[in-house]
């Protein structure tokens, strides 16, 4: 995702602003905190219901045990390699038959408490075969990828990571652009698998694996 040091919902629902690197600290203490400002006690759970009510500012919200994460519009670099991978992924899906491939804005509620908005996932058809009709159909993920920024790696690779493993996440990608490579996670993962020349997936139900070449993927995308 893009930086995640854009803004943080105070208290009282505001928006106060922040310095590139925000700290988002537990659910436990339910705080909302912002760079050279001081901490504010937050007695507010986030939960879906709480995300939906927000305004339609741009801003791309999102809610883990209680933290509200809120993200800016991402800038070109994040959206080149994104959309590069998309165009690699969904082809594969489809002829697969895996389910379908689709990407951010979106409403992903694999827990009842928790939404999420990944960058680029992949939902398994239903039981009769079909897509999903509606994000409220969306309980399990094939695949969740985030791309990821300097200020934005903390999150998406400890709090996101956590909770898509949890939620038993087939695979989960954190795509560095910076350092050309990408971090590979599956739930019962201690370590990331780290490619940063080729990557392979082929999961269950495919009957050949997609093979991603990473230095192309990532050859003049620029900074993220």
């Amino acid at each position: 995702m893009e930086p995640f040091g854009g803004q943080l919902v105070t208290p009282l629902g505001g928006v106060a602003p922040m310095m590139r690197h925000a700290r988002l600290l537990s659910s436990r203490t339910r705080r909302a905190y912002a760079m050279g400002m001081p901490a504010t006690t937050d007695q507010r759970y986030w939960t879906p219901d709480d995300v939906w009510a927000l305004p339609d500012d741009g801003n791309r919200y999102e809610c883990i045990d209680g933290a509200l994460l809120v993200t800016p519009s991402p800038g070109t670099p994040h959206q080149r390699v994104l959309g590069r991978l998309y165009l690699l992924v969904a082809p594969y899906v489809m002829a697969q038959r895996l389910g379908e491939a689709l990407f951010a804005p979106a409403d992903i509620r694999l827990h009842v408490d928790n939404l999420v908005q990944p960058d680029l996932f992949v939902v398994p058809p239903d039981d009769t075969g079909a897509v999903v009709p509606s994000w409220r159909e969306v309980h399990t993920l094939l695949l969740a990828v985030e791309v990821l920024s300097p200020s934005t790696a903390r999150y998406d690779r400890a709090l996101k990571r956590r909770y898509y493993q949890r939620a038993g996440v087939s695979e989960y990608w954190v795509v560095d652009a910076t350092s050309h490579l990408v971090e590979r996670w599956r739930p019962a993962d201690e370590r990331p698998e780290i490619r940063n020349e080729t990557l392979h997936w082929q999961p269950i139900g495919a009957t050949e694996p997609l093979v991603i070449d990473l230095e192309a993927l990532f050859r003049n995308a620029g900074g993220t």
